[in-house]
């Protein structure tokens, strides 16, 4: 079912969440090809654009197949935040603009940035209202669900994006002092949904069909957000997708299947970014598409301390011969 984020028509209901160091365009296409509804890129500093940094600026290039797309923008100033927002705005193909106010790691927290901002409903409205103002492009909101469980203003800091002209919520549902750790606390996405008017993407302890469709309709979400359930396993968007569409449950995918698609991903990395830096990156992403596949281990010891691409292919190759031996294919 498609919807829309402001202007922008989403094709279906599943959202590839922002990954620090993984939705690069390269993993995004894949995605979009495995029919992910809309794709947001990992987060991008407001100062690293400002400053026009070379590896900042090239991550900020948006391939013409990727659309629908958003670039995510994260900050600690109103001016910087802003300064950003219009650099995304007028000098990139991005669709959206998304604002980052969930990110729980230290180093963004101590720059007033990411999470911070959800200990103050004010400074939500405040940064959404003046980045909504400065931009034609539609803006969003990625946040959790609060600071800790003494600091929960869901609700309060969703409205706060929305009276500040925000086109849509996406929210975690975990809060800054649980990182990743836990359990999402679903009931509080479903009142934050219940008290918006605006599209809102539900995130947190999506793993399954079942999980996606119980976002949907139990908690109300208008998409679901997908993150590391979609790392080595980007194959499960497009099955999300068509059991919200139809109510059928496609076939994951088998081994073979897995391998091919881990090496197209190293391929578009090393184009993307060059062998050298391509294949480092990929190591990290490598052994999450033999997750579940028997007899791995030492396939992705080797896979993580490979130097080259053609090594990893080799190493992919091997293991897909010894599944063909042991008939797990």
């Amino acid at each position: 079912m498609q919807w829309k984020i402001r202007n922008v028509v989403i094709p279906n209901q599943v959202v590839v969440a922002p990954m620090a160091g993984v939705t690069n365009t390269a993993f995004r296409m894949i995605c979009r090809e495995c029919n992910a509804g809309l794709v947001v890129c990992e987060m991008i500093s407001d100062r690293g654009i400002m400053y026009k940094n070379k590896k900042t600026l090239s991550m900020l290039k948006v391939d013409a197949k990727e659309h629908p797309m958003s670039i995510q923008i994260f900050g600690g100033t109103k001016e910087t935040l802003i300064e950003a927002a219009k650099y995304v705005d007028q000098n990139t193909e991005a669709d959206i603009i998304d604002i980052n106010m969930g990110c729980p790691v230290n180093k963004v927290v101590k720059t007033d940035a990411g999470a911070r901002w959800l200990l103050d409903p004010d400074k939500v409205y405040e940064m959404v209202s003046a980045v909504t103002a400065s931009v034609d492009k539609p803006v969003t909101v990625k946040m959790r669900t609060g600071w800790d469980e003494d600091h929960l203003y869901a609700v309060e800091n969703a409205q706060a994006a929305e009276q500040g002209g925000a086109s849509a919520v996406a929210m975690h549902g975990r809060t800054r002092a649980q990182f990743y750790e836990g359990k999402a606390n679903w009931n509080i996405l479903k009142k934050v949904k219940e008290n918006i008017n605006i599209p809102f993407m539900g995130n947190g302890d999506v793993r399954t069909l079942d999980d996606a469709y119980k976002m949907i309709h139990e908690v109300g979400a208008d998409a679901v957000m997908i993150g590391r359930a979609a790392e080595g396993n980007p194959w499960i968007l497009n099955r999300i997708a068509h059991y919200l569409e139809t109510g059928e449950k496609l076939p994951e995918q088998t081994p073979v299947e897995k391998i091919k698609l881990a090496k197209e991903h190293l391929q578009r990395l090393v184009d993307l970014k060059g062998e050298h830096v391509g294949v480092r990156e990929f190591r990290g992403q490598s052994t999450y598409y033999l997750k579940g596949i028997p007899h791995a281990a030492r396939t992705k010891v080797a896979l993580t301390s490979a130097e080259t691409q053609q090594e990893m292919l080799d190493i992919f190759d091997q293991f897909t011969e010894k599944l063909q031996k042991r008939d797990l294919i």
